[in-house]
C-alpha cells in the first residue's frame, strides 16, 4: 500500500502507542481520585499538556483544555465566544472551513438566529484581507467572532494568520482558528507571536490517537463550558479524562516538535515531485491552491473528464490510497465545497493526495504511472467533460 492521505489521518507512531499502553492495562484509575493509584495520573495528564503548549508556543500548559478532537473544540469555542457577547449577532468565517466549523455556523443561522458572513477565496484559494475588514467594518460592534483556518485541509492553502489576528484584537474581536492541519507542520504555528484567542487541533492529524484533541484559550479569552459536569480541566469540560489518549496526544506532541525543523525538507521535495510529473504527463491536469502558499505535504489535482471517485476506485485497486476531499465527506454525494468555492462550479474530478515526514520513500514514478493509466482508461469510458457539466447544469 502507498498512502497518500495523511491529511485525514496519520499512522500512529509506535512510540506513541507504547506510552499510552500503561495507562490502558496497568494505571486505570481515575485521575481525580483521592488515593495515590488514581491520583497519580494526575501528573501524566499535565505532563501531555505541557507538551501540546511547547508544541504551540503556548504561555502556560494551563492555557490547553483536552478535548473529544478537533470538531468539540471548534464547538466549543465557537459557542463560548457566542455566549460572551449575546448581544452580538454576527459571525465571520470562510466557505471553505471544515464542516466542523461551517456546520455549527449554519446551525446558528436557523430562524431568528445568527448572521454568518461566509468570506470567498480566489482561484487559488487565497483569502482576501479587504474582504475580512470589510465585513468587520459592515457589522460593526456586531461581531461576535471569526473563525478562520490556519491551512486548508484539502487544497493546504495558508491563510495569511498574522494579518487576521491583527485585524480581530484592533477591533476587539474574538479570533478563533482551526489549526488542525497546521500543527505539527508549520513551525509558524506558535500562539506567542499570533495573537489567537482559541486554537483547536487534533492527535490522529500528527501521529497521535484518534478521539482526542486540544483547544489552547488564550488566558482572558471568553469561556464558558460546553460540557457541564464535574470540575476536570478545572471547570472547563467535565467529563472523566481519556488518560491513555492525553498520554498519547502529549508524546505524538513532543515527537512533531522534535521533527518540525526537519518537515519542509523531507516533505516539500517528495510533493513536489510528484505534483510535478502529474501535471507533466497527464493531459489537462490542473493545480488545485497556492503555488507557494500552502502546506508543503500537499497537493491537489484536477482532471477534467473524470470522476474523482471512479479515479480513486481504480487507484485503490493499485494499492494507492488517495482522496477526493475531507475525510468528514467522503460519505456524501456533493462535489468538494472548497474547489466550488475556488472555481465557481461544480468540480468533481478533484484529487488530494498528502504526504508524511514519517513514512518511507515510494516510487513516484510508480504512482504516477498509475494515475496516468487510470485517467486514459477512464476517458475512454466516460463522456466528454462538456457534456458533463451540460448535464449537470
Amino acid at each position: 500500500m502507498i498512502y497518500l492521505d495523511h491529511n485525514a489521518t496519520t499512522p500512529l507512531d509506535p512510540e506513541v502507542f507504547e506510552a499510552m499502553r500503561p495507562y490502558f492495562l496497568e494505571r486505570w484509575g481515575n485521575p481525580s481520585s483521592a488515593y495515590s493509584f488514581g491520583a497519580e495520573n494526575k501528573s501524566a495528564l499535565e505532563a501531555a499538556r505541557a507538551a501540546v503548549a511547547t508544541l504551540i508556543g503556548a504561555p502556560s500548559p494551563r492555557d490547553i483544555l483536552f478535548t473529544s478532537g478537533a470538531t468539540e473544540a471548534n464547538n466549543a469555542a465557537l459557542r463560548a465566544a457566542l455566549r460572551a457577547s449575546p448581544d452580538r449577532r454576527h459571525i465571520i468565517t470562510s466557505a471553505v472551513e471544515h464542516s466542523a466549523v461551517l456546520a455549527p455556523c449554519k446551525d446558528l443561522e436557523r430562524p431568528d438566529g445568527y448572521h454568518v458572513t461566509y468570506l470567498p477565496v480566489n482561484g487559488e484559494g487565497a483569502l482576501s484581507l479587504p474582504d475580512l475588514e470589510s465585513a468587520l467594518t459592515k457589522h460593526g460592534g456586531n461581531t461576535a467572532v471569526v473563525s478562520l483556518m490556519w491551512a486548508n485541509n484539502e487544497t493546504g492553502v495558508i491563510f495569511p494568520i498574522s494579518q487576521i489576528a491583527a485585524l480581530c484584537r484592533a477591533r476587539g474581536v474574538p479570533y478563533h482558528c482551526d489549526a488542525v492541519q497546521a500543527v505539527g507542520k508549520l513551525p509558524s504555528v506558535d500562539v506567542r507571536q499570533i495573537p489567537v484567542d482559541y486554537l483547536s487541533l487534533s492527535a490522529h492529524k500528527f501521529h497521535g490517537p484518534k478521539g482526542v484533541g486540544a483547544l489552547y484559550v488564550r488566558r482572558g479569552a471568553p469561556w464558558t463550558p460546553l460540557l457541564h459536569g464535574g470540575h476536570q480541566e478545572r471547570g472547563r469540560r467535565g467529563g472523566t479524562e481519556n488518560v491513555p489518549l492525553i498520554v498519547g496526544l502529549g508524546r505524538a506532541a513532543e515527537l512533531a516538535h522534535s521533527r518540525l525543523p526537519n518537515y519542509d525538507r523531507l516533505v516539500r521535495p517528495l510533493r513536489d515531485a510528484l505534483e510535478r510529473d502529474i501535471l507533466s504527463t497527464v493531459p489537462g491536469t490542473r493545480r488545485n491552491g497556492h503555488l507557494t502558499e500552502r502546506l508543503p505535504n500537499t497537493t491537489n489535482l484536477s482532471f477534467p473528464g473524470i470522476e474523482s471517485e471512479a479515479l480513486l476506485l481504480l487507484l485503490e485497486q493499485e494499492g494507492i490510497c488517495a482522496s477526493s476531499g475531507s475525510a468528514c465527506l467522503a460519505d456524501s454525494d456533493e462535489p468538494s465545497h472548497v474547489i466550488t468555492a475556488m472555481s465557481g462550479s461544480v468540480n468533481n474530478s478533484s484529487l488530494r493526495m498528502s504526504l508524511s515526514s514519517t513514512q518511507e520513500e515510494f516510487d513516484v514514478g510508480s504512482v504516477v504511472a498509475t494515475i496516468n493509466k487510470a485517467v486514459t482508461a477512464l476517458k475512454e469510458i466516460s463522456p466528454p467533460w462538456e457534456q458533463i457539466t451540460a448535464q449537470q447544469s
